[in-house]
């Protein structure tokens, strides 16, 4: 947004009519100032909602349902409960809440149809995208002592999110300071909504992947997101366009990275049968993370002290490490033994869903997100997420051998779960549903089946056809290029967008002639970045609760575009060879 529209944005925030009793008319007599109760719910209350930042922005938004004096007491008698019971009812706790959900009007982004594509950029153009992507990495890595990602705050929340689906949280999730951030930060969404501020809060933008412009941004280090830049430095040393000491330095952040992943991150959890296993933790513990001390606090006062592990972090992990050759003990282990624990078998094992926001797909033979850890603590309760379960796949396809998993019946009956479970998404259509995926796009997804078909086409054929007798991934593959080809690049996107699409085309052996939106849309918006890189950040990954919060960084979107620019490099190379 240029500078008068935010001055128009904020002008209007600040002198609108208030029509009825604003955020702070309801929460300020309960949650400002109280003794005894639980004290967490009035510190959010205070930190997130109250603060001097968002205050002046909603004081003059009123909702006319809430003039309503038996509503108003409804509402202001549900926050007291959550205040002082010490086992709220949440479900009648969040019923007022609910109520007033109905009209926020939050939709998923729809672009336009994107113009005919001219003609696709030389190589010498993709090269000098791609060494500037590697130098942004090698640099922020030089610079940081790792390479960091980025969290921040949309309180318009997301579009899955609606009444019922805050109701299913609050039930669902387990760590008490977890449910109040979502009542209150649900509760806020609705006044957003009928604010001025709200262009502020949320204005438009191009494509899919929503771009990180708020300015609160949480910098931060996970063994997810090494894993991924350690695939994206390979990629660069593969593609030959590494100088020697780039390379070089490439090999030093990966030996880093892939370390940080198995050793500084790992943590011992209890497996279903009574064992113990090493996987790997979302969050490791301070200081690690390398939060700045505000921010560590900030995460602390909001409710996010506890960080378990999780099945897709401890997978793109191994999966990493094994790409880079490691050799630490640790990959030894099995995971599908491991994740058997975690996989849904209807009628075999207690529910594994507490927080069923994607209840539009059939969960069997999917494994859910979260690891208890060694405590048995499980804050977010439990979610099952589709692209979770292709780097499940993806990471048993490159150690097939060394876990056995064709000698062993089991092993084997749980990968053709999971892959029964992806071909039910392809035939029903809902993988293109943005409701189907808890953390990621229908666009990641696409771009992550590509790299899971990858690691599949990899194996021998015999193996091929143990895992796949039906031909699951064939059907899956025509339907997702039949969405990245009839929709992603047909309309308009961002380099984000365009980074996964080509990732998904280039991957699942689409026409080279296909290529051609996705990196105009790359090669064009080169320099977007400024002084922070080749490129903005974008959305790579989110969470819906307690509200919308993504994850992404310039370095992220540099990451992308590296791996399929040498993807796309190397398929047009082996054309015009």
């Amino acid at each position: 947004m240029g500078f008068h529209t935010i001055a128009g944005a904020a002008f209007r925030a600040l002198t609108a009519r208030k029509d009825g009793p604003s955020l702070y008319d309801v929460c300020d007599p309960v949650l400002l100032k109280y003794q005894g109760g639980d004290s967490h719910l009035g510190k959010f209350y205070r930190t997130a909602l109250g603060n001097p930042a968002l205050r002046p922005l909603l004081r003059r938004t009123g909702l006319p349902a809430l003039r309503d004096e038996k509503r108003l007491g409804a509402l202001q008698e549900a926050l007291i409960r959550a205040r002082d019971d010490a086992e709220p009812d949440w479900a009648a706790v969040g019923a007022p809440v609910a109520e007033l959900m109905g009209d926020i009007g939050v939709s998923h982004p729809s672009p336009p149809p994107a113009a005919l594509p001219g003609r696709a950029p030389g190589a010498d153009e993709i090269d000098r995208a791609i060494r500037r992507c590697a130098a942004h990495l090698l640099g922020s890595f030089s610079k940081n002592g790792f390479i960091p990602t980025y969290a921040a705050f949309n309180l318009i929340g997301d579009a899955d999110m609606g009444g019922n689906e805050m109701l299913m949280a609050l039930t669902g999730l387990n760590s008490r300071g977890y449910k109040n951030s979502t009542l209150l930060f649900s509760l806020a969404r609705i006044f957003i909504a009928h604010s001025p501020a709200r262009a502020l809060i949320n204005p438009p933008w191009t494509g899919i992947a929503e771009p990180m412009w708020q300015p609160m941004q949480i910098r931060h280090r996970s063994a997810y997101y090494d894993a991924f830049f350690t695939e994206a430095l390979l990629s660069y040393v593969e593609s030959g366009l590494a100088s020697a000491d780039e390379a070089a330095a490439s090999r030093r952040a990966i030996a880093d990275m892939v370390d940080f992943c198995l050793k500084t991150s790992a943590e011992e959890v209890p497996s279903h049968d009574g064992s113990t296993v090493r996987v790997v933790t979302a969050l490791a513990p301070l200081p690690h993370p390398r939060f700045s001390r505000f921010f560590a606090q900030i995460k602390q006062d909001l409710g996010f002290g506890i960080y378990v592990p999780d099945c897709d972090t401890t997978a793109c992990a191994f999966s990493a490490a094994t790409q880079a050759g490691s050799t630490d003990p640790i990959l030894d282990q099995p995971l599908l033994d491991f994740y058997r624990g975690y996989q849904v078998r209807e009628g075999a094992n207690e529910p594994r869903v507490t927080v069923p926001l994607n209840d539009n797909i059939d969960y069997e033979g999917g494994v859910v997100t979260w690891i208890d850890n060694i405590k048995g603590e499980r804050p977010y309760g439990n979610d099952l997420d589709p692209t979770l379960n292709l780097d499940i796949l993806e990471v048993s396809f490159r150690n097939l051998k060394r876990w056995n998993i064709l000698e062993t019946p089991p092993r084997l009956e749980m990968v053709h779960r999971i892959l029964g479970f992806q071909r039910r998404l392809a035939e029903s259509g809902a993988f293109r549903n943005p409701r189907s995926h808890i953390y990621y796009l229908p666009e990641l997804y696409s771009a992550y089946f590509g790299r899971c078909h990858a690691a599949f086409m990899a194996l021998p054929e015999a193996a091929r056809r143990a895992i796949d007798p039906d031909g699951a991934f064939a059907f899956i593959r025509g339907k997702v290029l039949a969405y990245v080809e009839g929709e992603l690049i047909a309309r308009e996107m961002n380099p984000f967008d365009a980074a996964l699409a080509l990732m998904a085309l280039t991957h699942l052996g689409a026409d080279v002639k296909t290529f051609t939106p996705a990196l105009n849309c790359i090669i064009a918006q080169l320099g977007e970045g400024g002084r922070h890189g080749p490129y903005k950040a974008y959305e790579w990954n989110k969470m819906k609760t307690p509200t919308r919060i993504l994850v992404g960084g310039p370095e992220v979107t540099s990451a992308f575009v590296l791996m399929a620019l040498a993807l796309a490099r190397r398929r047009m190379a082996e054309r015009n060879g």
